[in-house]
């Protein structure tokens, strides 16, 4: 449970933290420091000693860490209603003491653990199992099956060997095609995917394949698991080399003299061995040196849920990702299972199985559980109908094995990954989950910890990769190039909110009654639950999070504020059903802020001195100054709002913000030098108010990374387009822009000229603008160097001319609504780099030209890859 310890070490840094103003130590700085020595040298500890196996243990860590928190952020929640801007920090001293000695109490618990495990020597047995064969013997050189199985390992279960497979011909071509290719050197096949995928059964069914047999003097499959033993592995690897007899004379000697026996033994042949079930790179490290390469075409298949064993094993080697079935493949597969090759479902059972088949998400394994369970049943609409009414319910009472497996993924997870995988079961099943929002409320839990060279939520960002390579989360969508949101399995969600349940992590509120009391952390997503919590928000006093999602009013009761120690307070999807309630201002621990409502965000929110994020959707564009006196706001995504100069009422330096949506520059907030006050800002809109005349300098903002630039004058333009505006032409650029979003300005003469010189430059997107000249033509040395996307929308360009010398790494055109446009120009095509020309709304000269760039670039160049979309 180190997770839980990390978002005390988090508070207990910045209370301490030489630089914070807010609080007075005094002589509680000993027992504050103390307590974070402890929690910091408890959590290394636990990255290196796993404690799954002693559940009592963790308990009383978590416990120990919630107390603590609850005690100091209680007093911090309390001190804060005093008016004073500087408090005294006057805990009371048995409390901390009392958990300080917890702390100790559990160190001294897991150092015993430690030494305990050091001085326990090898048993000899294991979960790894190996089965052999030699496709030629060595005596004989005829091809044999071998049903030996290793001595000292289990024997290897193998339900997958008689596994019914769908919609895998595509992968089994493409890999038999690799095992068996032209290439001598000693080539890796990695396959990964989700667990429950059918890794193992894909492999199985390579390992069984005749021609395969007979393409390798030798051919072995290794089980390896989470808890393996070397030894096993490498006795039973000889053993079908060089035989049983053989194989015997080697049994005492070590693991080092084994690894050189499997050297020697495979040198000069030509072998497959299968590495089934590989979770750690440790296992890989040990044992790849063993495998010479005899440049001969030898191979070696694993398969694995980790990308990153997959990159150690060969970074040069494509993995292999397994996909989920689609709707019509789960509904075959579980034809199958139930009904055979040969038999037809009835007409009254189909459109029932086909439900079952599609709750399934498409994982082989669960479809596989499911149809086992009908195969035996009567067939029936009602017994059916019982069963689709809760597929997950149903597969989780008819088989624990499959809630195991899929668990095997959360207990692997290193502790710092295991609370945001868990938080993800806040979110209902197929939500799109935003990557900024969740890492936002991440680091506002303090599940992040940061380090010198990254800030937390570049940590977050790379949280979020891990958890995708381990395959437990999967990306939804990706913008520019970049993930933009996530999802998760269904049945996998099913194992994140059973676990969050036990860990008393998460309560994801179905129905009027909490399931263990005083939650950390509570999901709502009805109306009606809304209304329960009001009524027992008693019970919830120290929940730290509280998310609310699905589209319905809401009145917040006085009982719902007693969750005065909230971190997070998440209810953008719903909507105040009246004012933006003040009493939110009295949750002084908030960190993350969302919400929507009719009305204007009322004076008071600067209260909120550790808000990091406010997210805010409204109807009225009213935005109190004191805004700018929040010491800790860093990102401010406010739809409907446009932040006024009136609002910039004094300087202050706001060094922690990077996110602001719109700021409406007036020559006021130019002089008042508010772009001087936002020195680390990252992404930025800027309005052009009609009131501006004067120049401005962004080029001292070497942060920011997008910026989006809209105008208020284009009709006037358009009325009389003699009368320049020259918005942007007034603006100096910062130079390391990766994003330039254009909306209704006036593209002067030469000014895309200008955009050039922004060489990090990756998306360029024109919406509404007027383009001065109808004719867009590229000037000779005009490069966008490493633009990757360019997108047009609603744009009055004519003509446009330009090569692949203009943009050399162009991906991605899209050009919307441009009725105007004749043509895209043909050099376009010769851009090694092009992956997609999109066009919506276009006119006809314009999707010819598109068409005939395609058709050069296949029948000239046999260049399939370019993709045109057309709608």
């Amino acid at each position: 449970m180190a997770y839980n310890l990390q978002s005390l070490i988090t508070i207990l840094e910045g209370i301490l933290d030489p630089k914070q103003t807010r609080w007075i130590l005094g002589r509680k700085k000993p027992q504050l420091q103390s307590l974070l020595e402890k929690a910091s040298s408890l959590q290394q500890i636990l990255e290196k000693t796993p404690l799954t196996k002693i559940p009592s243990l963790e308990c009383q860590i978590r416990d120990a860490a919630n107390e603590a928190e609850d005690i100091i952020e209680s007093h911090m929640v309390e001190r804060m209603l005093s008016i004073s801007k500087r408090v005294n920090f006057n805990l009371l001293t048995p409390d901390v003491l009392l958990v300080t000695q917890k702390l100790d109490s559990v160190i001294e618990q897991v150092v015993k653990l430690e030494e305990v495990e050091r001085n326990k020597k090898p048993t000899g047995s294991s979960r790894s199992g190996a089965s052999f064969s030699s496709s030629k013997s060595i005596v004989e050189g005829k091809t044999m099956p071998s049903g030996s199985s290793l001595s000292g390992a289990s024997q290897l279960q193998d339900p997958s060997s008689k596994s019914v497979l769908v919609g895998v011909d595509e992968d089994l071509m493409q890999l038999k095609d690799r095992l068996t290719g032209m290439q001598t050197k000693l080539e890796i096949l990695p396959i990964v995917g989700m667990g429950g995928i059918g890794k193992t059964t894909l492999a199985r069914k390579l390992y069984q394949d005749p021609s395969i047999l007979e393409h390798f003097s030798y051919i072995a499959w290794v089980t390896i698991s989470q808890d393996y033993e070397m030894r096993a592995i490498l006795l039973g690897l000889i053993r079908c080399i060089i035989g049983k007899e053989e194989c015997d004379k080697h049994k005492e000697k070590g693991d080092g003299e084994l690894k050189d026996i499997l050297y020697r033994s495979l040198y000069g042949r030509r072998y497959m061995i299968v590495l089934d079930d590989i979770w750690s790179t440790t296992f890989w490290d040990e044992i790849r040196r063993y495998f010479p390469d005899n440049n001969n075409r030898s191979r070696i298949v694993i398969t694995t849920r980790e990308s990153d064993v997959a990159r150690s094993a060969d970074s040069k080697s494509l993995q292999h990702q397994v996909q989920l079935l689609s709707t019509s493949e789960s509904w075959n597969l579980l034809h199958k299972i139930v009904f055979g090759e040969e038999e037809d479902c009835h007409h009254a059972l189909q459109a029932i199985g086909e439900k079952i088949a599609s709750d399934c998400g498409g994982l082989p394994l669960a479809i596989h559980v499911v149809g086992g369970l009908l195969s035996k049943m009567e067939r029936s609409e009602n017994v059916w109908e019982r069963i689709g009414s809760d597929v997950s319910a149903a597969i989780a009472e008819s088989d624990e094995q499959f809630s195991n497996i899929l668990s095997l993924s959360y207990n692997h997870l290193p502790n710092h990954l295991k609370p945001c995988f868990l938080y993800m079961g806040a979110f209902p099943e197929d939500y799109k989950i935003e990557a900024s929002r969740l890492i936002w409320m991440w680091v506002a839990e303090g599940f992040v910890k940061s380090n010198g060279d990254k800030s937390s939520e570049e940590e977050a960002e790379d949280y979020l990769k891990s958890l995708v390579e381990r395959n437990v989360i999967m990306v939804r969508n990706y913008k520019y190039g970049k993930a933009e949101s996530y999802i998760m399995h269904d049945l996998l969600r099913d194992v994140c909110i059973r676990k969050s349940e036990e860990e008393k992590f998460l309560h994801v509120k179905n129905g009027s009654k909490l399931t263990f009391s005083n939650p950390r952390r509570v999901s709502v997503h009805t109306a009606h639950g809304m209304e329960d919590v009001n009524a027992s928000a008693e019970s919830m006093s120290r929940a730290r999070s509280f998310i609310g999602i699905g589209r319905t009013y809401w009145i917040p009761s006085g009982d719902f504020f007693a969750l005065r120690l909230l971190r997070v307070l998440d209810v953008f999807d719903m909507m105040f059903a009246e004012d933006f309630p003040t009493q939110i201002f009295q949750l002084f621990n908030l960190r993350f802020l969302a919400f929507s409502c009719d009305s204007k965000i009322p004076s008071g929110i600067s209260r909120l001195w550790n808000l990091q994020t406010l997210i805010a959707s409204s109807y009225d564009f009213d935005v109190p100054s004191e805004i700018w006196e929040m010491p800790e706001l860093t990102h401010l995504k406010m739809n409907g709002f446009e932040i006024f100069d009136d609002s910039y009422t004094k300087k202050i330096v706001q060094k922690k913000l990077q996110t602001i949506p719109c700021v409406v520059v007036t020559d006021r907030v130019i002089r008042r030098g508010f772009f001087e006050s936002i020195p680390n800002i990252k992404k930025l809109g800027i309005y052009d108010s009609i009131e501006t005349s004067l120049q401005f300098d962004l080029s001292h903002l070497h942060k920011l990374e997008t910026l989006r630039c809209k105008s208020g004058r284009l009709r006037s333009y358009i009325r009389d387009p003699k009368y320049h505006f020259g918005f942007l032409g007034r603006v100096r650029f910062p130079g390391n822009i990766r994003k330039l979003f254009l909306d209704s300005c006036v593209i002067q003469l030469g000014f895309l000229t200008t955009v050039c010189a922004l060489h990090h430059l990756e998306v360029l997107k024109i919406s509404l603008c007027k383009f001065e000249s109808d004719e867009w033509e590229a000037a000779e040395g005009d490069e966008f160097r490493s633009l990757r996307f360019l997108r047009l929308y609603n744009s009055d360009l004519m003509r446009w001319r330009a090569d692949e010398t203009n943009f050399p790494r162009l991906r991605h055109l899209t050009l919307q609504h441009c009725r105007e446009l004749e043509e895209i120009p043909s050099g376009i095509g010769e851009i090694p780099t092009l992956q997609s020309i999109e066009l919506e709304r276009c006119s006809d000269s314009a999707v010819a030209s598109a068409k005939q760039i395609q058709e050069e670039q296949q029948s000239e160049y046999g260049n399939y890859d370019l993709q045109l979309r057309i709608s």
